[in-house]
């Protein structure tokens, strides 16, 4: 009768046992999905969620220039991004440090200048220029290989250009006389500009509108003859010597010339042209009245 009892107890213990089993594969599962719920909305929080930076309350100042600059659209990990080895590096930090004011925040601020690339290179995007669309960002940077955080300030989320930066590489480029020793590079030249020189023909009209736009050069581009770091006011020697060279075979330029003339005796700057009521006050000043006409042929 013992034997029967041990028997019944052994059989209903395994049957327990068995059940209970099920019952542990069945929290386990659970638990397992839990933590494949939690460990997402974790991940997503840490990754994705800019909110996950604001936990840090040093981080305040910083977020706040993010959410009322340019980048808002973009999140904190899409620049700001640690390695796994980074990431554990920091946390041992905080829980051995805390969270107090002498924590290191040099984490994640070198890879963002590293991908900038990946977001302005082939699309604009928050009203700025492609890399590959602009003369002065292919030049500096694909050519002379510039980082992008040796022309940008930088400065909690203030990428606006360091005017300043300009000189540390280009030292001798110094604007000379017309009281525009003062002006910053960013003034004239401009990145978005297509030709080598980065200096749009709209810069300088910008300041100096009385200038007439229907002259025989009106076409050209200012700094064809001012040179803003060299001579800005042109000399006329360098209009026979750089453009006007056969000027002197053409009607009586050469006689003139040789009577010790130069361009600007004659010709107004950026009116060139001499007309009938020009001449009639000007060409006296030598001789007697003469048909301009006669001058050229």
């Amino acid at each position: 009768m013992r034997k029967d009892f041990f028997n019944k107890f052994a059989e209903l213990t395994g049957k327990v046992l068995e059940h209970l089993k099920g019952i542990a594969l069945v929290m386990i599962l659970i638990i397992a999905v839990l933590g494949v719920i939690v460990g997402y909305k974790y991940y997503r929080h840490t990754q994705e969620d800019p909110q996950f930076c604001m936990s840090c309350h040093l981080m305040k100042e910083a977020f706040t220039e993010w959410y009322e600059g340019r980048h808002r659209g973009i999140i904190c990990q899409k620049c700001h991004q640690l390695s796994i080895l980074e990431q554990n590096q920091l946390l041992a930090a905080y829980v051995v440090r805390g969270n107090s004011k002498t924590f290191s925040q040099t984490h994640g601020r070198e890879k963002p200048w590293t991908s900038c690339k990946e977001c302005h290179m082939n699309e604009a995007i928050q009203g700025s220029l492609t890399l590959n669309k602009s003369y002065g960002h292919a030049r500096h940077v694909f050519i002379q290989k510039v980082v992008c955080k040796t022309c940008h300030k930088g400065a909690l989320h203030d990428f606006h250009p360091n005017e300043n930066a300009c000189r540390d590489c280009h030292q001798d480029k110094g604007v000379h006389g017309l009281g525009m020793e003062a002006f910053s590079c960013l003034k004239c030249h401009s990145y978005s500009e297509k030709t080598p020189s980065m200096v749009p023909k709209d810069r300088c009209v910008g300041c100096h509108t009385d200038m007439p736009k229907t002259a025989p050069m009106s076409g050209l581009l200012c700094h064809q003859c001012h040179k803003p770091h060299g001579e800005i006011k042109p000399k006329p020697a360098a209009c026979v010597s750089e453009c006007h060279q056969n000027e002197t075979a053409v009607g009586q330029h050469g006689l003139h010339m040789k009577k010790g003339l130069d361009c600007l005796d004659c010709h107004k700057s950026h009116v060139w042209t001499v007309g009938q009521d020009k001449a009639k006050t000007l060409c006296t000043r030598c001789h007697p009245y003469k048909e301009p006409r006669k001058f050229i042929y």
